[in-house]
């Protein structure tokens, strides 16, 4: 089989709320004419991305399994990817959208170590995005407890850097974000983007992909097998029967985060809201957090389900919250 006949792969990665899913949207809905395959993966034992995906069909293939892809041993990748085999005339190209703690490595060695993966498919290019406005505070964290030891692999590992979300900073930030991504590394594009919007011809194509470069100062990438996580991060998932007051669940998400944003790295959530037949969105990293009814049609869930990605998270406490903010069953009656 020849190259030009392989399905092209692109990674994407970066750490939590970094906008992946946004740009998966982002590819999702504006017109190229690419038929594209999603695999998702989470961190944490609900999942949540699928319902935060437009057009959540056939095409968007969950890998929610309560650890970060690159922990799998490559095997579930692995099944997934053979079982695509079989439906390539189904669509062009296949995007993964890791979890915000996974390593790149381990997943981009999937598709030189395994002989049938690597004689359908080719591995175009690892898409690292950035959150600008918080990327330097986890780097930073490296030099402390080795937090920021994911966010500065897979910065090493990109192919191509989107620095997203510079509308949140001013331009001296994300002047001093660049260099920062230049230290660790020197080689890969740097695009800039809000909301995850890029030109896709930048990111999408081009076989960005060198297997001979050295990777997160590694030129042996292909042969090592040393991942460790950070263990102080950690995944709390609640899940709640009964409908919330919007105005009750934003007091509380403004309290919590304003008490313990430091430690919460990633908040999000599917909820449902009293009088509203859409699903409401819950996303928020550190201080910053959004309720809002999601535009991607279907009803309100059954249970409603929030993740809490952190430090020191208390369940107990982030249950007692949660259900403080569901309405009395008597005024539902």
């Amino acid at each position: 089989m020849t190259t030009q006949k392989k399905i092209p792969v692109t990674v994407l990665t970066g750490f939590l709320g970094s906008g992946k899913t946004t740009l998966v949207n982002h590819i999702l809905t504006v017109e190229h004419g690419i038929r594209i395959a999603v695999i998702e993966n989470e961190f944490g034992d609900i999942p949540i991305d699928n319902a935060l995906v437009i057009g959540g069909d056939e095409k968007i293939i969950e890998m929610s399994n309560g650890c970060c892809l690159c922990c799998t041993a490559r095997t579930d990748l692995i099944d997934i990817l053979t079982t695509l085999i079989g439906r390539k005339e189904d669509f062009d190209r296949i995007i993964i959208e890791t979890s915000g703690m996974a390593d790149p490595n381990p997943v981009a060695q999937t598709f030189f170590v395994d002989e049938t993966i690597a004689a359908h498919f080719s591995l175009d290019a690892i898409v690292t995005l950035v959150d600008a406005k918080h990327i330097e505070r986890h780097l930073d964290e490296t030099q402390v407890d080795g937090v920021g030891n994911q966010a500065s692999d897979q910065i090493a590992f990109g192919d191509r850097i989107v620095i997203n979300k510079v509308d949140l900073v001013d331009e001296s930030v994300v002047e001093s974000v660049t260099r920062r991504v230049r230290e660790i590394n020197d080689e890969a594009e740097i695009l800039t983007s809000t909301y995850s919007a890029v030109n896709l011809e930048e990111i999408l194509g081009g076989a960005a992909f060198n297997q001979n470069r050295a990777r997160g100062g590694m030129s042996d990438w292909l042969e090592t097998e040393d991942h460790q996580h950070d263990q102080t991060l950690s995944s709390e998932s609640v899940q709640l029967d009964g409908v919330f007051d919007l105005d009750a669940l934003r007091q509380w998400l403004t309290h919590y985060t304003q008490h313990h944003g430091d430690n919460l790295y990633r908040l999000k959530g599917v909820v449902h809201v009293a009088g509203e037949d859409v699903p409401y969105l819950v996303q928020g990293i550190h201080q910053l957090y959004d309720v809002s009814p999601a535009h991607l049609g279907g009803t309100p869930p059954e249970r409603s389900a929030v993740v809490f990605i952190g430090r020191q998270l208390d369940r107990d406490q982030l249950e007692q919250g949660l259900r403080g903010c569901l309405v009395r069953e008597s005024a539902t009656v």
